[in-house]
């Protein structure tokens, strides 16, 4: 809980922000309220970082953007002597200098002398409120310094950004060919793959001498890799192709449009193939993470298809950014170790093979669908489990949940 009252706090005392990246900011710092898994809080508070830069910083080119998402941690190389020069300036208290360089001391040399001797580190333990000592303090330190970066970015704006003046060197000859040849292969293996998806299993027996499930393994990150590879194509043929008549533009619009839709049935028969292959083999963490991967580019071509028609598009590059940031934040309200649980338990209820070893590493979002299994399946499972406590600072709703049903488990011995 404490991180998405952290970010509203910091929102609140630098106030001049674009509310809609601050939204997404507290909002990926929220999910740790909610989600336990390590991994996926990990990633929401590194876009949580990035949309609290955008939101003091803000940007709209696509190099804006990119600019902006880093502002505010290399404004603070700039914000502290910026600090100190504001507070000499307006009369700090005497006492200030000496605290804050006697502070910044403490932080450096009480963790290493900490760690070097167990004694002193339990003595230090002993006088605190609770045995970390360095953690707190760097956090608090990290928090602190941002957001006089922040301040320093609001009361000093960066020069507006300018839009790149890169030459288009691209004439029409240079770029139809090779985007043509593309399209005319993706046309090809689009009409193969309609004819897969729709021809179900008895026809990839047929055609391609495997069982649905290895169809699936086989193509599904060949077609990722071209997705991702696609865009570039796309992009670098839009910024270098010359716009000079209405004829260019027809070519532009009609051919990159082309790529666009053929691009998203293949996405289409990429999440198709995941499925296939997670019925098959069972779900984990990184199918699930590669598949909201997959449909987030899907949002991204459905994007670009909305650019190309006026073949102007200076929102292109936040939307991007802001859809990037709230498929992290979908993927957190899906729970993915609790939908992979149940997707694997349901899979194992329908007659398929369960993983018992691959559950119990999942983390605490889990343990709810873990504890529907039989006593003996459930207690090999859960048997080293341990869910840590929270104060009302860490407290989250999932190893709330976890704590409850453990508690309420009963006793039984393994069987697998």
């Amino acid at each position: 809980m404490g991180w998405g009252l952290t970010a509203l706090v910091v929102f609140g005392l630098v106030r001049r922000v674009r509310w809609g990246w601050a939204g997404l900011s507290v909002a990926l710092f929220a999910t740790g309220t909610l989600v336990a898994s390590q991994w996926l809080f990990g990633l929401c508070a590194i876009a949580g970082c990035a949309a609290a830069s955008l939101a003091v910083a803000g940007g709209v080119t696509a190099n804006g953007v990119a600019l902006g998402a880093v502002a505010v941690p290399l404004a603070t190389i700039r914000g502290v002597p910026w600090l100190a020069k504001g507070l000499r300036a307006n009369g700090a208290p005497p006492m200030a200098r000496p605290v804050v360089v006697t502070a910044l001391l403490l932080v450096i040399f009480v963790p290493l002398l900490a760690g070097a001797d167990a004694a002193f580190a339990g003595m230090l333990g002993a006088a605190l409120p609770d045995g970390s000592v360095g953690q707190p303090i760097v956090l608090f330190l990290m928090v602190g310094v941002a957001t006089v970066g922040a301040c320093h970015l609001i009361a000093t704006p960066r020069t507006p950004e300018e839009v790149s003046s890169l030459p288009r060197t691209f004439a029409r000859r240079d770029w139809v060919l090779p985007v043509g040849a593309l399209v005319a292969l993706f046309a090809a293996f689009v009409g193969v793959q309609v004819t897969a998806l729709f021809g179900g299993d008895d026809y990839v027996l047929r055609t391609a001498g495997l069982t649905y499930a290895e169809y699936a393994r086989r193509g599904f990150w060949q077609l990722l890799a071209v997705t991702v590879l696609t865009l570039g194509v796309i992009a670098v043929t839009a910024r270098f192709a010359r716009v000079e008549n209405d004829s260019d533009r027809r070519w532009l619009r009609g051919l990159l449009g082309a790529l666009s839709v053929l691009t998203l049935i293949i996405v289409a028969s990429a999440l198709a193939r995941m499925w296939a292959y997670q019925q098959a083999y069972g779900f984990t963490v990184l199918r699930v993470l590669v598949a909201t991967c997959e449909l987030w580019l899907g949002v991204v071509y459905l994007l670009v298809l909305a650019a190309g028609v006026k073949l102007r598009a200076r929102w292109l590059a936040r939307a991007v950014v802001g859809t990037g940031f709230a498929a992290l934040i979908g993927l957190a309200l899906l729970n993915p170790d609790r939908f992979i649980a149940e997707r694997n338990i349901a899979r194992w209820q329908a007659g398929g093979p369960i993983d018992l070893g691959y559950l119990s590493l999942l983390s605490d979002d889990a343990v709810p669908a873990i504890a529907t299994l039989p006593d003996g399946m459930r207690t090999c499972a859960l048997q080293y489990r341990k869910v840590k406590d929270d104060d009302w600072r860490s407290w989250n709703l999932a190893r709330s949940e976890a704590r409850e049903v453990l508690g309420s488990a009963r006793p039984s011995s393994c069987e697998r």
